[in-house]
């Protein structure tokens, strides 16, 4: 396992205790109150934070400065672990689908799909 799939892991092991299910207390863990509000509340966050990525890498055309979209970007993965979570997706699955999709073509991979 590299150093980052590890950070991946450690990170989703953490979202995961958040849970109301496991502990987590909504009075005292932002993740446990986006648990508590439901997928809904969840989803809308993995919304707002890609809107803002999209703007901050506008802004990183601009101006040349990434800081910014490396902050955006690093919300929406924390959002998007919180979603996998809500939903038993570990990150690894992802992963793993990254990897099976390395070497393909993206027009190849998009083509075989079956609601083409």
């Amino acid at each position: 396992m590299t150093d980052d799939q590890i950070i991946l892991e450690r990170l989703s092991d953490l979202i995961e205790s958040r849970k109301p299910q496991n502990g987590g207390d909504p009075a005292t863990s932002y993740v446990a109150k986006l648990f508590a509000k439901g997928d809904d509340a969840i989803l809308k966050k993995v919304g707002e934070e890609a809107t803002e990525v999209v703007l901050a890498a506008k802004d990183a055309r601009v101006s040349g400065d990434a800081a910014d979209l490396i902050y955006e970007c690093a919300d929406l993965w924390f959002h998007s672990l919180v979603m996998l979570a809500n939903y038993n997706v570990r990150p690894q699955q992802v992963l793993d689908e990254l990897a099976r999709r390395e070497g393909l073509s993206g027009l190849v991979e998009k083509a075989s799909r079956s609601d083409n």
